[in-house]
């Protein structure tokens, strides 16, 4: 565990736990049509193989409550109810056999109905996640900040929380996104001072693949060194599946992380003379799903490569139409340009299963 990371309160999320001392989860959330069951399922399933820890789909009517039984047959992992205004929605939810509800108290009408929710979760020890973001502030917030600050979000979710702890109950966790990435970080530093419910960080609507995955790793990794955080989900205008990959790079980045292949790459120069990005772009195609803890380095030119990456557990080295193969910077031999990756992902391949044994 991070020494200093928050001390948060521990929830479970069906099986996995969230907070505390246990490692940061990974969410995504299906963008298939809630009541095609057949297609969310099938990306589900891609989630769960890319390493999604957590996965949450839309309830938006009584149909697609049916959703979650197919989920819950499908995949292992936890499944969450994504709850807006109608509370009976909640209560089905939770009947079908969801692991978690995601919603706010103060949208799904008055006290009784926010009593029954929370006393129904109680009853499963289904945890229930308050969301927050800059679009959904109470009207007499806003007229207290005038927009939706750091502290207004706060305000929003603590707000939501009481709800919640009035009918004792404190299995909560807490996400206050905004599309803003400095208020989200403020907003998730205030927080943390604030409460010690597990956080889920995101920055809502990042945006898409290239500029969501640099809003996100910013706003996400900015928290996450500074101890802050209990499970992520990045947010991304693309196949939900690539927010997953997007996640496990940030936690592996910044150390959180051991799983997967830490990819080292220059930028090259003039003396590259070899398509180093094209077979860059290759290797960490074909070693995406490679769960071992292996750093691979593919370098520009022979001169500097295996000097420059020689704590690489293995990495190639472009020449004139070839590369030099080489393992914590000792040369082994040369591959043909054509066959570089082929020849790279087997070493890897083998290196993985020499670990593995």
């Amino acid at each position: 565990m991070n020494e200093n990371r928050r001390k948060s309160k521990q929830i479970s999320v069906g099986k996995l736990k969230m907070g505390g001392d246990a490692p940061i989860s990974i969410q995504s959330m299906l963008n298939t049509p809630a009541e095609d069951f057949e297609k969310s399922v099938e990306q589900a399933k891609r989630l769960e193989a890319a390493g999604c820890e957590i996965i949450r789909a839309a309830i938006p009517n009584m149909e697609s409550v049916k959703l979650i039984e197919h989920l819950k047959n499908a995949v292992s992992v936890p499944i969450v109810a994504d709850i807006h205004f109608d509370y009976r929605l909640a209560l089905e939810a939770v009947a079908a056999g969801v692991d978690k509800v995601r919603i706010n108290p103060g949208n799904i009408g008055d006290e009784d109905r926010v009593r029954q929710v929370v006393q129904t979760c109680k009853q499963h020890n289904v945890p229930i996640r308050v969301g927050v973001n800059s679009g959904s502030l109470e009207k007499h917030i806003l007229a207290k900040y005038g927009h939706p600050t750091a502290q207004a979000m706060v305000d929003s979710a603590l707000y939501h929380t009481s709800l919640i702890e009035k009918f004792d109950y404190d299995q909560i966790a807490i996400s206050i996104k905004s599309s803003n990435v400095q208020t989200m970080i403020e907003a998730y530093r205030l927080a943390a001072q604030q409460c010690d419910y597990p956080l889920h960080l995101g920055v809502t609507e990042a945006g898409t693949a290239r500029m969501g995955l640099i809003k996100s790793a910013v706003g996400i990794g900015s928290l996450l060194c500074d101890g802050i955080g209990d499970t992520i989900r990045v947010s991304l205008t693309d196949d939900p599946v690539n927010e997953v990959y997007a996640a496990r790079d940030i936690l592996k980045s910044i150390g959180l992380r051991k799983e997967g292949i830490t990819f080292v790459s220059c930028p090259t120069c003039g003396r590259t003379k070899i398509d180093l990005i094209g077979l860059a772009q290759q290797v960490e195609e074909r070693l995406k799903d490679c769960k071992a803890n292996l750093t691979v380095a593919v370098m520009g030119c022979a001169v500097n490569g295996p000097g420059e990456a020689r704590e690489a557990d293995i990495g190639i080295a472009g020449g004139d139409g070839c590369a030099i193969l080489f393992q914590k910077g000792e040369i082994i031999r040369k591959i043909p340009e054509d066959q570089v990756v082929e020849e790279l992902v087997q070493e890897v391949e083998k290196l993985a299963l020499h670990k593995e044994g």
